[in-house]
């Protein structure tokens, strides 16, 4: 039975009858036991009388939707819980399918809203009305409709008290008012940095001071939540510019603590960001995007995504290789799931053993956990640690071809089921199934897992960051080592386990634990460090390369496969960032980073080397600390960067490159015509570590009939961080089209391994005109998807005007008004701040216009966005809503000058849920140039 309401949160469960007495002890066992066949045979029948369209669906999505349709069919199951989230008679689903601009029409026609595609990976995720479920699933191009996948970051934070009802959750406006005041503070206090404990833990520090090397040269990027605060920590002097994905900013500020960490060990590296957060698939593209967009050299996460497989490298894998096989460097948190040798982690596995014993009606049989002669089907789950767990159970079958049928139920000591996965496993889906434990957790939960049918297969089940314990009433809790898995055991990545820098932290991870451990700080890690006591363990063993071939073909139990040894390496926790709640910050989340950043003075060091031999360096110079030898909680052990550094024989490199230049007609006038001679001072700046030597520029152009004198021309030496400027002569000839920019380039070289540096500028042709012509959309309004990275575009074309010397665009609305869907503004919205609006121009050149910027503030209206304003709309706040005048957008529309004709396009995204609005009159004003 559901409770829909705007903006109201439902789980689909049912009401419990009233409780009968309770049996005699004697019979409590045998009664449990006779409920829990009871149970689990009523949701069998449900799994039984599916047909082929509902096989396609999620089991829990399939019982939500029974129980709606037929409360008697779900009656018996009084405890029940499907874990499926509705929200307005809607819930979010991963779409498998072919993507295909028919299917995307479907959906939306069907009411759904997308939040993110992905036509690599074949992923829609979307808020989908559940009376579409059916309609969806029917289609030949949609192979499963899933319960959207769970992630977590890999922060520790107190699991403890889960009585008290949960905080609320801050709102957009409490945020935006938190995070400007805190930027306003911060120019106006500039103290001084705070830096990561790590930073000496790991000997970063005194590397930088005695070798030299910053990470110049190098890009280093980040995907986790969210940057909210991004702006605050530069202000704070925290950060320096970040190379945001477009539209993948997130939300939250993990991503923020883990970029202030890599810049702390690496001051001098570039840094970039790309949120994980807006489903599996989005992640995947969003790794690769790094790498193959922003040409990130190391990436790091600190991301897992429940249904990631831990026997076949599934698509978030996948992507990490490709990037890896492209020359890329990656790490990854390992995970704060626990270990065995802390008994503190809830992971078994091994091959299925056959109880004997039928749980439910049909002929599946219960896996048999007890290793003795006695036979044990439930694994008990420890009560401190059950609030909200995912529990995970895998099987030794490939990705997308399991034709055997295992199914997952946690009940409690009554034998009441109290969630369930049990979807069709028939040769074509993934061999996973997940349940979650309640919220506020239990007193006796346990978990049986059932072979609906199939052959035997080797097992993996995993309750993330519980505790598997022996129960009050008998039931012996069964652990292996294991539990790390997903893309951060992908052969190449390095996963990167958790040691305190400093303070130990601050909580027990269950009552009762023994005291949790103190880094060295102010001294460096040595033989005597200790790990966290929540660190994930390994090996990963791995049945399937990524395509699916066997890796043992005919063995896929416990002697079959690959094991990999993961962790890889140890780094630094539990240290302080400025980003509130991150100060200090725990968990394999902050490990990660800081191994990263030391991967990337390697790399700033030794221009070009081989990765291998980073691994090499990294993992032969670690200091073993805990178990002798390479181990599978710490791995090679922790990192050094001094010993690292020393090892591969890094040193301090020049790095010296050109900025744009700055052209003067040699005829005194104030633009260069086709047939002018002008002046091209090109300054030159080393950027890098170490004094650049026998510098030189060669200043070529493939623009036709263009002459450059000099061609070359010597810079010598150009200190650190000095700037040194030369003059050229360049010509055009008399037959340049006017409008046309010429284009040089430039290429410095210099003694060190990052010569040659190339560079390219364009340099305008023509006397641009004062004529402004106007272009608006002259369509309907369109509506802007709430909370998707999908977002809507509105076409603006434009013809007979020739290379546009300028270009300005407005969004425009003839009645200026804050109210909430006014018809009378350009652009209809209640809190703007949701927004990211980009310009796209018909070559396909892009500039953002504003971003996240306005907050609660409502609606633009007569808005000019041009290069040349006063203020960047960035600096509008709340209570200047409707926005209003004019403002320099997010990115200069320089880079949109050019061929003018054609089809310009605006795109508005929605990135945070609760507001909508509507594009409705946007325009683009266009410069051309003056007919000689």
């Amino acid at each position: 039975m559901f409770t829909s309401a705007a903006c109201l949160l439902a789980v689909v469960g049912l009401a419990s009858p009233a409780a009968a007495a309770p049996p005699p002890e004697d019979q409590k066992a045998s009664a449990a036991a006779e409920n829990a066949a009871r149970q689990i045979g009523a949701l069998q029948d449900i799994k039984a009388s599916a047909d082929k369209v509902e096989s396609k669906v999620d089991s829990k999505l399939l019982v939500a939707l029974t129980a709606r349709a037929d409360a008697a069919a779900t009656r018996a199951l009084p405890k029940l819980q499907s874990g499926v989230a509705v929200t307005g008679n809607r819930t979010l689903v991963d779409i498998r399918a072919t993507v295909s601009n028919d299917l995307r029409k479907t959906l939306t026609n069907a009411g759904a809203t997308l939040r993110s595609v992905s036509t690599r990976y074949g992923t829609i995720r979307a808020d989908l009305p559940l009376s579409a479920i059916g309609a969806i699933a029917a289609r030949t191009d949609v192979k499963r409709i899933e319960v959207a996948g769970g992630a977590m970051t890999a922060r520790e934070l107190d699991r403890g008290d889960t009585s008290a009802k949960p905080a609320k959750p801050e709102s957009k406006q409490a945020k935006v008012t938190r995070i400007a005041q805190r930027t306003r503070a911060a120019l106006e206090n500039r103290a001084g940095p705070i830096n990561s404990e790590g930073d000496r833990t790991h000997n970063a520090d005194t590397s930088r001071e005695q070798i030299g090397v910053t990470g110049v040269g190098v890009k280093i990027c980040a995907l986790s939540d969210g940057v909210d605060s991004l702006a605050a920590s530069q202000a704070a002097g925290e950060l320096p510019a970040v190379d945001v994905l477009p539209t993948q900013a997130g939300g939250g500020d993990e991503g923020t603590a883990m970029l202030e960490i890599i810049h702390d060990v690496a001051p001098t590296a570039e840094l970039g960001f790309a949120t994980a957060f807006n489903g599996d698939a989005s992640f995947a593209d969003n790794i690769r995007a790094l790498r193959f967009d922003l040409d990130c050299d190391v990436i790091v996460d600190d991301i897992i995504y429940f249904k990631e497989a831990p026997f076949q490298d599934w698509i978030i894998a996948q992507a990490v290789n490709d990037v890896i096989a492209d020359g890329a460097l990656y790490f990854s948190s390992a995970g704060n799931e626990g270990n065995t040798v802390d008994g503190t982690a809830a992971h078994w596995e091994g091959d299925f053993v056959n109880s004997g014993q039928v749980i439910g009606k049909f002929a599946g049989y219960a896996h048999d956990f007890d290793t003795s002669a006695a036979t044990q089907v439930y694994q008990p789950i420890s009560n401190a640690s059950s609030a909200g767990v995912p529990v995970l159970l895998n099987w030794s079958d490939p990705l997308g071809a399991s034709n055997n049928d295992y199914d997952l139920y946690l009940l409690d000591a009554a034998g009441n089921v109290v969630s369930m996965s049990q979807d069709y496993q028939t040769g074509t889906q993934d061999a996973y199934e997940r349940v979650d434990t309640p919220i506020f957790g239990g007193s006796g939960l346990r978990l049986a897992v059932v072979k609906f049918r199939g052959d035997d297969r080797y097992l993996s089940l995993s309750a993330l960051r519980g505790r598997f314990s022996d129960s009050a009433d008998g039931l012996k809790a069964f652990n292996t080592p294991g539990v790390t898995f997903g893309h951060s055991a992908a052969r190449g990545a390095f996963s990167v386990a958790a040691a305190p820098a400093n303070d130990p932290l601050p909580f027990d991870l269950e009552p009762g634990d023994p005291p949790n451990p103190r880094g060295p700080f102010p001294d460096a890690y040595d033989a005597d460090s200790a790990l966290e006591r929540f660190t994930s363990d390994g090996p990963r063993r791995v049945f399937y390369e990524a395509d699916g071939t066997a890796i043992t073909p005919g063995d896929v139990s416990s002697t079959g496969g690959e094991v990999r040894q993961k962790p890889d390496i140890t780094a630094a926790d539990g240290v302080l960032t400025s980003v509130p709640g991150f100060d200090p910050f725990f968990g394999t989340s902050a490990a990660a980073p800081h191994a990263a950043a030391i991967a990337g003075l390697v790399l700033s060091g030794n221009p070009g080397i081989d990765p291998a031999e980073v691994r090499e360096a990294l993992t032969s110079t670690a200091i073993d600390i805990v178990e002798p030898g390479v181990d599978g909680r710490s791995g090679h052990g922790v990192i050094l960067a001094d010993r690292v550094l020393a090892f591969t024989g890094a040193s301090p490199q020049p790095l010296a490159q050109a900025a744009a230049p700055t052209v003067t007609p040699n005829d005194g006038g104030q633009f260069l015509h086709p047939g002018d001679t002008a002046t091209v001072d090109l300054p030159v700046t080393n950027i890098g570590d170490a004094t650049a030597v026998s510098t030189s520029v060669v200043l070529t152009s493939p623009t036709p009939g263009v002459t450059i004198t000099p061609r070359a021309q010597s810079y010598g030496t150009i200190e650190k961080n000095a700037r040194v400027t030369k003059s050229f002569q360049v010509t055009v000839p008399s037959s340049h089209q006017v409008g046309t920019p010429l284009r040089l380039n430039s290429r410095v070289t210099f003694a060190g391994a990052y010569s040659p540096s190339n560079a390219s500028f364009t340099v305008e042709v023509g006397e641009p005109s004062p004529t402004t012509v106007d272009y608006a959309y002259a369509g309907a309004p369109v509506a802007i998807p709430d909370n998707s990275t999908v977002g809507s575009s509105v076409t603006i074309p434009v013809s007979g005007m020739g290379p546009a010397s300028k270009v300005t665009f407005s969004i425009d609305g003839a009645t200026c008004n804050a109210t909430a869907g006014s018809t009378t503004v350009g652009l209809d919205h209640t809190f703007v701040g949701d927004l990211v609006g980009i310009v796209t121009s018909p070559s396909g050149a892009t500039a953002t216009v504003f971003s996240g910027n306005g907050g609660g503030g409502n609606n633009l209206c007569q808005v000019v966005f041009a290069d040349d304003a006063a203020n960047p709309f960035a600096s509008v706040t709340p209570v200047q809503a409707p926005f209003t005048g004019t403002w320099r957008p997010a990115d200069a529309f320089s880079g949109l000058r050019g061929p003018a004709d054609g089809d310009w396009t605006f795109s508005a995204f929605d990135l945070a849920g609760a507001d909508t609005g509507s594009i409705r009159s946007v325009s683009l004003h266009i410069n051309g140039y003056v007919t000689p």
